[in-house]
C-alpha cells in the first residue's frame, strides 16, 4: 500500500512509529500518511487487525472558514453539510417596536450583513410603504450585485404575502439583484384559517399553488414559501400544501414556529416528518424561522438544522416581534463549536470576526440594547468577576470559555499597557478601535478623533466605554436632516428652565429658537420643537452612564411618535400600525446627550415622512385569488 501511496504527487511524507513496548502490548506500528492539502491518514495494526482514521494535522486559523462555501444552486446545495443562513434583521427585526431604520441604515446594515457572509438578506417587506420598497430596491442595486473575490454575492430577498399586488411589488424590488428571491407566506393553523383568513383547507392550498406560480410567472426562479404557524398546523395538512407549492415552483419551504412554542424535540420532529412525508420534498431546501416565546428560537433552530433544514432564518441580536428570533450569532457559532462533534459536520459560510460589528451596527441604529448577559455579544461575555474563575483564567483561558473573543471580532484589553488620556495621538486610538471591532473610514476617525480630545480634556482616562458611546453618537446616527449646532440653558430653583438651542438644517442654515419649561431637557425639547415644527410625542427616555465617576459620559435613548400618524403595513398580521423612531445621543453634558437624541428621533421620522407609506390590501381581501 505504501508504494502505491508514494507514487502520488500530492504525497507530502511518510512516517513509521514503532512504539518500545513489550511483544505483548496492545500497542501497534504506526503508519502515518501527510498529503500537501493539510490532511493526514493514520494506519495502526498488525497482521491481524487495521484501522484507519482521518485528521488535519494542522487545524487552520480561528478566523480562516473551514471549508468552500457551495455554489449557490437556489433548491439545492451540493455540500449535505453545508447550513445558509438567512438574515432577517431588516425585515422582521425592524417589526420590534421602536426599531424603525431609515433607508441609508438599512443599506449600511445589509452592506455589514454582506461583510459577514449571511447567504440571504430579507431586506424587507417592499408592499409595506414607499420607503421599505425604496429601501429593498437599493439594497438589491447595490449590495446585490457586489460580488467579492469568490463569487459571493448575497441573495436579496423581498416578503410577500399570498397575493399578486404583494409578490409584484417584491419582484419589481428584488429583480435589480444579481440573486433575487421572493418569499411569500399564508397561514396553515386551523386558528388562522377560521379566524384571520376566513377561508378553508382547500381555498388555501388554491391560493398558495396559484401565488408560487404567479412568483414564478414573473421570471423569479428562487421562490420561498412559508405555511404560517406550521408549529401549530396540521401534520397531514403541511404535507399537502407544500406538496403542491413544490410543485408549483417553490425551491425552498420555511417552517416557522410562528408564536415560539415548540420544544426543540418537538421542532426537530416536524422538520424530520416533513422531510420523510412531503411528496417532493427531496427536490428543494427546508428552512427554520423560530421565534423566542419561550426562550428556545436558537434551541429549536438547532434541532431543526440537525434534523435535516438547510437553511437558517435569523437575525442580529435576535431582535424581532415580541420576544424577538433566534440569535444569529447564537446560531452561528453554536455550528461553529459543536457542529463538527454533535451536529454531524454542519457548517456555515459565515465570515465570525464580524458578529461584534454588526451586532453594535445594529444595536445603535434600532436603538435596542442587548442585555449584558446575552450570548456572544453581551457586555459580560466575557467577563470574569469570581474569584474561581479569574484563577482558571489565569492559568488557561479554556478553563472558563469555549469560544475565544478574537473569533467573533472582539479584542481583549490590549496587553501592552497602553492607557488612552488627552496626550494619545491618533494612531493609538485607531488601534483601539480596531481591537473592539471597528473598522472606520478616514473621515469618521477624524471626527472621533476629535471627539475623543475633548473628552480627554477633561477626563484623567478614557475608557473602552467612553470610546463605544463616542463611536455610536457620530458614527451610527441617521442621516442629517437636522443637527444640533449649539445649546444654552439655564434652569434652577428660581424660576422656569430656559432654553435657547442652535440647529443646523440640510442646507446648512442655520436656525435659533428659545423656550422654557418645567426642567432643563423640556425647555430644550420645546425649543427644537419651534425649529424643527413636526410634532412629536415623548414615549420614552432614559439615560446611563457609561462609566462610574462624576465626568462620566451619559447616553440617552428617547422613543417618540409623530402626532401626524406615520403609519405602515405589519407584514404578518396587515394591519396598519403606527410608526415610532427611537434615537440615542452621548456627551459628558447630560442636557447636550438628550438633544442629540431627540433630535436624532426627529431625523429618522422626517426621512420616514419623505418616504411616505402606500396603502396595500390586507391578507384575506378579493386580490389573495
Amino acid at each position: 500500500m505504501a508504494s502505491s501511496l508514494l507514487k502520488s504527487p500530492n504525497l507530502s511524507s511518510i512516517t513509521i512509529t514503532t512504539p518500545s513496548l513489550p511483544a505483548f502490548s496492545s500497542k501497534s506500528p504506526t503508519v502515518s500518511f501527510r498529503f500537501r492539502h493539510r490532511s493526514s491518514i493514520s494506519l495502526r495494526g498488525d497482521s491481524f487487525r487495521l484501522s484507519c482514521s482521518v485528521s488535519d494535522p494542522s487545524p487552520l486559523p480561528p478566523h480562516s472558514p473551514r471549508r468552500r462555501r457551495p455554489e449557490y444552486i437556489p433548491s439545492r446545495i451540493s455540500d449535505p453539510s453545508y447550513v445558509r443562513v438567512f438574515d432577517t434583521t431588516l425585515r422582521d427585526g425592524e417589526q420590534s417596536p421602536g426599531a424603525t431604520l431609515t433607508s441609508k441604515e438599512k443599506l449600511d446594515i445589509a452592506r455589514q450583513l454582506a461583510k459577514l457572509g449571511v447567504d440571504i438578506i430579507e431586506a424587507g417587506f417592499p408592499a409595506a410603504s414607499k420607503d421599505d420598497f425604496e429601501a429593498v430596491k437599493t439594497i438589491a442595486k447595490t449590495v446585490g450585485n457586489d460580488v467579492d473575490e469568490n463569487g459571493y454575492v448575497p441573495v436579496i430577498c423581498g416578503l410577500s404575502r399570498c397575493n399578486k399586488k404583494d409578490i409584484e411589488t417584491a419582484w419589481e424590488a428584488v429583480k435589480y439583484a444579481k440573486r433575487p428571491r421572493i418569499h411569500t407566506f399564508i397561514a396553515t393553523s386551523d386558528i388562522h384559517l377560521e379566524y384571520k383568513l376566513k377561508k378553508s383547507k382547500e381555498e388555501v392550498i388554491e391560493i398558495a399553488r396559484n401565488m408560487v406560480m404567479f412568483a414564478r410567472s414573473l421570471g423569479c426562479e428562487d421562490v420561498e414559501f412559508s405555511p404560517e404557524d406550521a408549529g401549530r398546523s396540521e401534520r397531514e395538512f403541511l404535507y399537502q400544501i407544500l406538496g403542491e407549492v413544490i410543485k408549483a415552483g417553490a425551491t425552498t419551504l420555511n417552517i416557522p414556529d410562528t408564536v415560539g412554542i415548540t420544544l426543540p424535540s418537538e421542532f426537530g420532529q416536524l422538520i424530520a416528518d416533513l422531510k420523510a412525508n412531503t411528496p417532493g420534498i427531496e427536490n428543494v431546501i427546508i428552512s427554520t424561522h423560530c421565534q423566542n416565546d419561550l426562550g428556545l428560537s436558537t434551541a429549536n433552530t438547532l434541532s431543526g438544522a440537525h434534523a435535516g433544514a438547510r437553511q437558517v432564518e435569523v437575525t442580529i441580536n435576535g431582535i424581532g416581534e415580541r420576544a424577538g428570533n433566534a440569535s444569529l450569532e447564537e446560531v452561528v457559532m453554536a455550528i461553529k463549536c459543536r457542529g463538527d462533534h454533535v451536529l454531524g459536520g454542519l457548517y456555515t459560510g459565515i465570515d465570525t470576526r464580524h458578529i461584534v460589528m454588526t451586532s453594535k451596527m445594529v444595536e445603535e441604529y434600532t436603538g435596542m440594547h442587548t442585555q449584558p448577559h446575552k450570548a456572544i455579544v453581551g457586555a459580560n461575555a466575557f467577563a470574569h468577576e469570581s474569584g474561581i474563575h479569574q484563577d482558571g483564567m489565569l492559568k488557561h483561558k479554556g478553563t472558563y470559555e469555549i469560544i475565544c473573543p478574537e473569533e467573533i471580532g472582539l479584542e481583549r484589553s490590549n496587553d501592552a499597557g497602553i492607557v488612552l488620556g488627552k496626550l494619545s495621538g491618533r494612531h493609538a486610538l485607531k488601534g483601539r478601535l480596531t481591537e473592539l471591532g471597528y473598522e472606520l473610514d478616514d473621515e469618521q476617525l477624524s471626527t472621533i478623533f476629535w471627539r475623543f480630545k475633548s473628552v480627554a480634556e477633561r477626563k484623567k482616562r478614557v475608557t473602552d466605554a467612553d470610546i463605544i458611546a463616542l463611536v455610536s453618537d457620530e458614527v451610527f446616527q441617521p442621516e442629517a436632516v437636522w443637527k444640533l449646532l449649539d445649546i444654552q440653558i439655564t434652569c434652577g430653583t428660581l424660576g422656569l428652565s430656559t432654553a435657547t438651542v442652535k440647529l443646523a438644517d440640510a442646507d446648512g442654515k442655520e436656525h435659533v429658537a428659545c423656550s422654557m419649561g418645567t426642567g432643563p431637557v423640556d425647555s430644550a425639547y420645546k425649543a427644537v420643537d419651534l425649529i424643527v415644527k413636526e410634532p412629536a410625542t415623548l414615549l420614552e427616555y432614559s439615560m446611563n452612564a457609561v462609566t462610574e465617576g462624576i465626568d462620566a459620559i451619559a447616553t440617552t435613548r428617547v422613543l417618540i411618535r409623530g402626532n401626524n400618524n406615520y403609519s405602515s403595513t405589519n407584514a404578518i398580521t396587515g394591519e396598519e400600525v403606527q410608526r415610532t423612531f427611537s434615537g440615542t445621543g452621548a456627551g459628558m453634558d447630560i442636557v447636550v446627550s438628550s438633544v442629540k437624541a431627540y433630535v436624532g428621533a426627529l431625523n429618522k421620522m422626517l426621512d420616514f415622512k419623505e418616504n411616505s407609506p402606500t396603502k396595500i390590501p390586507s391578507q384575506n381581501s378579493k386580490v389573495l385569488a
